[in-house]
């Protein structure tokens, strides 16, 4: 994907936010960018003064890329693990998007083999046991470098102990492209 592909996904989910913190439509006009109506997922991150206030995304392509953004951008806005985003918070929200490429299945038979299988500060990571699942975004990296760390933070959030290696999980690996959309903003 070109950089200005990325950047007008930017730009539209940061629009879509914007348009529901004042009460506006949603924009969702068919984009004149051929690559943001194929299939492709996404998550978009919301983040005030450095603070994530929501996070959502897609691992698979289940829609057009661009429908994929405002989708995500809407449900960041209300992240059930905290508080909805608000109005005040508009001038320094930052808005990312991250695009992601397709999956590979890494193995994850033990939880060495899993550790050794990770590309630390490049990969994002999705573990399942056909039950649950979790994942953390490559940029999750930058806050837990410790591959041990990062799996015990990624097996706690799919609910799991962190301590150990449940059995029959499954796991892959992608990477992505990230665009942003930074504050600060004029307030609403």
């Amino acid at each position: 994907m070109e950089q200005a592909d990325g950047a007008a996904l930017a730009r539209l989910a940061a629009a879509v936010v914007r348009a529901r913190l004042t009460g506006r439509p949603v924009p969702d006009d068919v984009p004149d960018r051929a690559a943001l109506t194929v299939p492709g997922a996404s998550f978009v991150t919301l983040e005030a003064g450095g603070r994530l206030r929501g996070c959502i995304g897609t691992i698979e392509a289940a829609r057009p890329l661009y429908l994929d953004v405002i989708r995500n951008a809407q449900r960041a806005m209300r992240d059930p693990r905290m508080a909805p985003v608000e109005a005040a918070e508009w001038p320094a929200l930052d808005v990312k998007v991250a695009v992601l490429a397709p999956g590979r299945a890494i193995p994850a038979g033990t939880r060495a083999e899993f550790v050794a299988a990770l590309r630390p500060g490049v990969d994002g990571v999705l573990i399942t046991d056909g039950e649950r699942r979790a994942t953390f975004l490559p940029a999750v990296w930058a806050k837990l470098s410790d591959p041990d760390v990062f799996v015990d933070s990624l097996l706690a959030k799919g609910g799991w102990p962190a301590a150990g290696w449940p059995p029959g999980l499954t796991a892959s690996t992608y990477t992505t492209a990230e665009y942003r959309d930074r504050s600060p903003r004029q307030p609403l």
